[in-house]
C-alpha cells in the first residue's frame, strides 16, 4: 500500500501520462475510438482504490492540497481559449442554436429529476448539477461544480458513468442524422447559406493564429494558472464570510464556489488580452484535467456502482427531453440540422466532439464547432450550479 503523499501523486500522474501516451500512439484503433482516455483513467484508478493500493493520513493530505489548487488553475487555463469577441462573431443564429441546446439540456435535467428523484440518494441534486456542468461545458466544468459544491468523490461514480456512456451513444446517434439534413432543413425552412459563409470566414481567420507550442508557452501557462488559482482562493476566502453575513448561508457563497467563479471570471477576462493568443492552453488544461480525474477516481469504489442501470436510464431521459425540445425550437426559429447537432455536441461533448459532427456536414464548419464548445466552457460551471440549485429546491434541500 502507498502511504507517502508524494508517491501517491506521482503514481497518479504517471498513470495519466501512460494512458494518454497510449491513446496518442494507438488512437486509430477501435479500442480508443470507443473508450476515451477519461474513462480509462477513471476506471483504472477506481480499480486501484477498490484494492486499497493507497491510504493513510499523508495520502489524504496530499489529495486535499493538490485537488484544491489544481481545479481553479485548470479552469483559468482552459478558458484562455474562450475569447468572447471571437465567439460573438458566430452571429445570432449560431448563438441562438447554442443557447437553445443549453436551455433544453437544463430542462431535461429538471424534468428527469421530477419523475425519477425518489430513486436517488439525497446528494443526487448536487451530483446531477455536476453532470449538467459537463453536459453544458465539459468534464472540467463538472470537476469545477463538484469542487464548488464540495461533493464527495464517492458520489461521483455514477456521474462519470453517465457522462461517458450516454454521451458516446449520443455522438453516434447525431452522426447518424447527417443524411437526414436535407429533409430536416426543409421541415424547419432553414437557410444554410449563412452558416456556410461563416464557416469559410472563420477557417481563413484561424490560419493566421500561431499554433506552434514552445517551452516558454508551457511555462507561462502553468505560472498563470497557479497564480490565478492563488488569487481566486484568496478572494474566495475573503468574500465568503462577508457575503454569508449579508445574504445568509448558501452553497453559492462558500469559499469553494467563490474560488471557482473568480477563476472563471479571470479566465474570461484574460482570454480577451494577448494572453489568449498564447498556444498550449489546451494541452496544459487537459493535463491538469487528467490528474483531476485520477484524483477523483482514487477516492471512489466499484462497490458503490450497484444502481448503474437506473442512472443510465436517467441520462437517456435527459437526452430524450433535450432532443424533443430542440426539434421544436428548430422549427420555431428555423434552425438547420447542422446548427442543432453541433450545438448539442458543443454542450454535451465539448471541444472534442463538436468539431467532429460539424465536419461531418462540411469541413469548413469545424471552427464553428470549436467556438460553440468554447462557449460551453464559459457557461458550463454557471449552468451546472444553477441546475444543482433548482434540483436541490425540488428535493427539499
Amino acid at each position: 500500500m502507498i502511504t507517502n503523499g508524494f508517491m501517491y501523486i506521482a503514481s497518479l500522474t504517471l498513470f495519466a501520462g501512460i494512458v494518454a501516451s497510449l491513446e496518442r500512439k494507438y488512437k486509430e484503433t477501435a479500442f480508443f475510438s470507443y473508450v476515451p482516455t477519461p474513462v480509462i483513467l477513471y476506471l483504472g484508478c477506481m480499480l486501484f482504490a477498490t484494492f486499497d493500493l493507497w491510504g493513510g493520513a499523508d495520502v489524504k493530505t496530499a489529495y486535499q492540497i493538490v485537488r484544491g489548487h489544481i481545479v481553479p488553475a485548470m479552469i483559468f487555463v482552459m478558458l484562455l481559449r474562450c475569447d468572447i469577441v471571437k465567439i460573438m462573431k458566430m452571429g445570432p443564429k449560431m448563438l441562438l442554436g447554442f443557447f437553445c441546446a443549453t436551455l433544453t439540456i437544463m430542462v431535461g435535467f429538471i424534468v428527469m429529476f421530477f419523475f425519477m428523484k425518489d430513486g436517488f440518494p439525497p446528494e443526487s441534486a448536487k451530483t446531477f448539477g455536476a453532470l449538467a456542468g459537463s453536459w453544458i461545458g465539459g468534464t472540467a466544468n463538472m470537476v469545477a461544480v463538484q469542487g464548488a459544491l464540495d461533493i464527495p468523490d464517492s458520489a461521483m461514480g455514477y456521474t462519470i458513468l453517465i457522462d461517458n456512456i450516454n454521451y458516446s451513444i449520443w455522438v453516434i446517434l447525431l452522426l447518424g442524422t447527417v443524411p437526414l439534413a436535407y429533409a430536416f432543413n426543409r421541415w424547419t425552412k432553414a437557410d444554410t447559406r449563412l452558416i456556410d459563409e461563416l464557416g469559410t470566414r472563420l477557417t481563413e481567420t484561424q490560419k493566421k493564429v500561431r499554433t506552434k507550442i514552445e517551452a516558454a508557452d508551457i511555462a507561462l501557462l502553468f505560472g498563470l494558472g497557479f497564480m490565478a488559482a492563488a488569487i481566486s482562493e484568496y478572494l474566495g476566502a475573503f468574500l465568503s464570510p462577508k457575503l454569508i453575513e449579508m445574504f445568509g448561508k448558501s452553497d453559492f457563497f462558500s469559499t469553494n464556489t467563490l474560488t471557482i467563479i473568480t477563476a472563471t471570471i479571470l479566465g474570461i477576462i484574460c482570454a480577451m488580452t494577448p494572453l489568449g493568443e498564447v498556444p498550449g492552453s489546451s494541452p496544459v488544461s487537459v493535463s491538469m484535467l487528467y490528474l483531476m480525474i485520477c484524483l477523483i477516481a482514487s477516492r471512489a469504489n466499484f462497490k458503490e456502482l450497484a444502481d448503474a442501470p437506473y442512472y443510465l436510464l436517467a441520462g437517456f431521459f435527459i437526452l430524450a427531453v433535450h432532443a424533443v425540445l430542440m426539434m421544436l425550437l428548430a422549427k420555431l426559429f428555423r434552425l438547420d440540422l447542422c446548427t442543432c447537432a453541433t450545438a448539442s455536441l458543443a454542450n454535451i461533448g465539448a471541444v472534442a466532439a463538436a468539431p467532429v459532427v460539424a465536419a461531418a456536414y462540411k469541413e469548413t464548419l469545424v471552427p464553428i464547432g470549436v467556438l460553440m464548445a468554447l462557449m460551453g466552457y464559459i457557461c458550463g460551471t454557471f449552468g451546472g450550479l444553477a441546475v444543482a440549485k433548482i434540483l436541490g429546491m425540488m428535493a427539499g434541500m
